[in-house]
């Protein structure tokens, strides 16, 4: 018998390759499970976004004349790159609209009152409804078959047919008794936006 037990170099060598390769995959589970928790400490959680965590959007990838819509506090936000003709047409809709000023709409200071924006080529405003809180659509094209042939451009809630111009104006008769509201945002660089921080503030 002797030392017949020790020169079975298949099993000890079969083991000792079963022992490494489970200590590897125990290893690396325990570091993915160490390092999953830190990278996640780099972006918002879903509590901490629905409690109003800033949001950041790189607004250099929207087209001109497109819109993107985030989410910030649960709720969308339209970010619209404007062209400068919608921006023109704020002037032919100010006659028709409830409150071209925005006087009594939910806004920030620090936005103009009619472009509704810190800067007149980019929109942001809450993408919610002022009648009954649906989501209205997009509807840039101006004279559109849908919208009719003096239709501006801008937003139409398909809920109950509330009716706002490329500033999120509501237009006077309309259902929605206020403007889209303008959350509070302001430009980290020319490229991104940060919604939930006020332009004061940054």
């Amino acid at each position: 018998m002797g030392d017949d037990w020790m020169s079975n170099d298949g099993v000890n060598n079969g083991r000792r390759r079963f022992l490494v390769a489970a200590t590897s995959v125990v290893g690396a589970a325990g570091a993915v499970g160490v390092a999953t928790p830190f990278v996640g400490a780099w972006f918002p959680s879903a509590r901490a976004k629905a409690a109003g965590a800033p949001v950041k959007v790189n607004i250099s990838k929207i087209e001109l004349g497109q819109q993107i819509v985030v989410e910030w506090r649960g709720q969308p936000v339209f970010v619209s790159h404007r062209t400068p003709e919608a921006i023109a047409l704020l002037d032919d809709t100010d006659s028709e609209v409830a409150d071209p000023q925005s006087e009594a709409s939910n806004q920030p200071e620090y936005v103009d009152g009619k472009t509704r924006a810190i800067k007149p080529e980019l929109l942001v405003v809450m993408g919610v409804c002022t009648h009954l809180g649906c989501s209205p659509l997009f509807k840039p094209e101006v004279a559109s078959a849908d919208m009719g042939a003096d239709w501006k451009g801008g937003y139409f809630c398909p809920c109950h047919g509330s009716h706002y111009d490329m500033s999120g104006r509501v237009f006077k008769g309309q259902p929605a008794p206020l403007n889209l509201p303008v959350p509070p945002y302001s430009y980290e660089s020319d490229d991104i936006v940060v919604i939930g921080v006020d332009q004061e503030s940054a």
